[in-house]
């Protein structure tokens, strides 16, 4: 980008740009700055030329961010969020707000936490957006410093760790972190399998086919890390990276695969599936809402950060968990 005169420079051209990098669409992000199309479109001209980058190109529906404005666009949002507290400190009515919320998770993380939180979006912010992003990596930390979503909810067990020795060493993390609900994981199998209906011994399992589910698509997850700790390993024939397609997969298959226990029912492929107890110890699957600390403070981000919290506990209530 070239050298700018800040000092020329129209401060509400980066509200626009702040907004556009949100919506990857100029006309959501004109529908939420009260402003048109066409001026919209201007604003960006007119930062393009300020700044000498093109700032977005349009693809598809919408439009893509250039390096540059992705290298730009944390501090501006940083700069933006903060003067806003300024100004308007504790200001946030979730009756009234039109904000646009963005989440980071897995399928069977949404299929256990959005119904009880949409229950709270239309009770208590029904002009609010809500969008969710697959999950497809377990350090969603680049997301949450991009701006590219405002929460991430999943099974962090390497982020965590590295938090918490940074707590030690009397460092203030970067990331924040709040534990929702610990997750357990169950093998799953078609029901007229031949091991369906009875226990399933370390042999038997490793003896098996299975399908992984891997957000990042690496063939080797938390069940095959236990199993080499035992100098042990299974036949993993295919992997996912989503529970439901799992789920899809196994209920027609031979194929054996791992899902958490509150995820079957959710399926709606309960009645075409089994499930027993894996038969190895694995570490306990902790599910916990990941954030910035730069929106620690935010009024809005806190009533999303609760409200997760609350439909977390209140699903947790309505299956007796």
């Amino acid at each position: 980008m070239k050298d700018l005169n800040f000092r020329t420079l129209d401060l509400n051209l980066l509200r626009v740009f702040d907004e556009v990098m949100t919506e990857r669409n100029l006309t959501r992000a004109a529908h939420n700055l009260s402003m048109t199309q066409p001026a919209v479109s201007n604003a960006l001209r007119r930062l393009r030329e300020a700044l000498g980058d093109d700032l977005v190109r349009r693809s598809g529906y919408g439009v893509e961010p250039t390096p540059a404005a992705l290298t730009l666009w944390p501090s501006v949002r940083d700069a933006l969020h903060m003067l806003r507290e300024s100004l308007a400190p504790g200001h946030f009515d979730p009756a009234s707000a039109h904000n646009a919320f963005l989440l980071a998770m897995a399928d069977a993380t949404a299929a256990k936490l959005m119904p009880a939180l949409m229950d709270i979006f239309v009770s208590e912010a029904p002009n609010a957006n809500l969008r969710t992003l697959p999950l497809t990596t377990r350090d969603p930390r680049d997301l949450l410093e991009s701006g590219t979503v405002d929460l991430a909810i999943g099974y962090f067990p390497g982020v965590l760790a590295e938090l918490g020795a940074q707590h030690l060493q009397e460092h203030n993390p970067n990331f924040l972190h709040q534990r929702l609900y610990v997750g357990e994981y169950v093998v799953v199998m078609r029901r007229n399998h031949p091991l369906a209906g009875k226990p399933i011994d370390l042999d038997t399992y490793c003896e098996a086919r299975h399908l992984l589910v891997s957000f990042s698509g690496r063939p080797f997850g938390f069940v095959d890390e236990a199993l080499a700790a035992m100098s042990r390993q299974r036949r993993v024939m295919l992997t996912v990276n989503q529970f439901f397609t799992a789920g899809q997969v196994v209920a027609t298959t031979d194929l054996l695969t791992v899902l958490p226990r509150h995820f079957v029912g959710a399926t709606g492929m309960e009645h075409e599936l089994a499930q027993c107890e894996l038969p190895l110890q694995v570490p306990s699957v902790h599910v916990d809402s990941l954030w910035h600390r730069n929106a620690t403070h935010n009024t809005a981000h806190r009533w999303l950060r609760q409200a997760v919290a609350r439909a977390a506990a209140l699903e947790l209530r309505a299956t007796g968990a």
